[in-house]
């Protein structure tokens, strides 16, 4: 790879991540959104190298050349300013992110990894449920609410969560799913809530589900499924930052 290619490939991945991160929200199926400036950052910086990069080259083409400072050069066998061919390969990402971005984690991520351990909350984290039916909550407190509030509150409570739909594998059935970033889509985890009632939407439906706790296990104990039994169910848009488990969005 001459040194000219070398510094288009730098000024394609530069411009890549800056389409990305500045111009689009596509950087939020990769990373979270605290994310953005390092990826703008970055993109600058590639590009900055890339300009540096070309004014090296014009000048070093602009100089005169003598041989007999390189002896050895004609007689070496092989030019040391090249590299492999498969080197090009690094341009297909960064062509990805200015033509075609790659597909968002969804339920075939979702079905092939555990669902994510819900964080222990003491008996002081959990506060009085307000009297609003149906109760907006984010899967994970849903989660937590089944099985480790003592005080029992989210019994016969009808709930709203929202989420995208991951069918439950040969047995039938089907869950409100959640991918979570810690950082980026490398390190994810996954919340599920399984739905007992209406049959299963197409896979990586986004839904706004409405029912109350399907009784299974001991409530307030980690015996207890998450699990609801559905009454209403109305499709939405996935949301812009779908990689949180925010409270639900409002049904489109």
């Amino acid at each position: 790879m001459r040194r000219l290619a070398q510094t288009a490939l730098l000024a394609l991945v530069g411009a890549g991540l800056l389409h990305t991160a500045l111009f689009t929200d596509l950087y939020l199926r990769y990373v979270k959104e605290g994310l953005r400036p390092v990826l703008i950052a970055s993109g600058v910086v590639l590009l900055l190298l890339g300009a540096v990069n070309a004014c090296l080259d014009l000048r070093g083409n602009g100089e005169p050349h003598d041989s007999h400072d390189h002896p050895e050069g004609p007689a070496h066998g092989h030019d040391h300013s090249t590299a492999p061919k498969v080197a090009w390969l690094l341009a297909v990402p960064a062509l990805s992110l200015l033509l075609y971005a790659p597909p968002a984690l969804g339920a075939y991520t979702a079905a092939h990894s555990n669902g994510k351990p819900v964080a222990t909350s003491p008996r002081e984290r959990f506060p009085a449920l307000p009297a609003t039916s149906p109760l907006p909550l984010t899967l994970t407190g849903f989660t937590q609410r089944v099985q480790q509030d003592p005080t029992l509150a989210i019994r016969g409570r009808q709930v709203q969560l929202t989420g995208f739909v991951t069918p439950a594998g040969p047995g039938g059935g089907w869950y409100l799913t959640r991918i979570i970033f810690t950082c980026c889509a490398a390190d994810s985890q996954t919340v599920k809530v399984r739905v007992h009632g209406p049959d299963a939407p197409p896979a990586n439906t986004w839904l706004a589900v409405t029912g109350t706790w399907h009784p299974a296990g001991r409530l307030g104990t980690k015996t207890a499924e998450a699990a609801l039994d559905v009454r209403e169910t109305h499709p939405i848009a996935q949301p812009v930052n779908a990689f949180t488990d925010d409270l639900p969005l409002t049904p489109s």
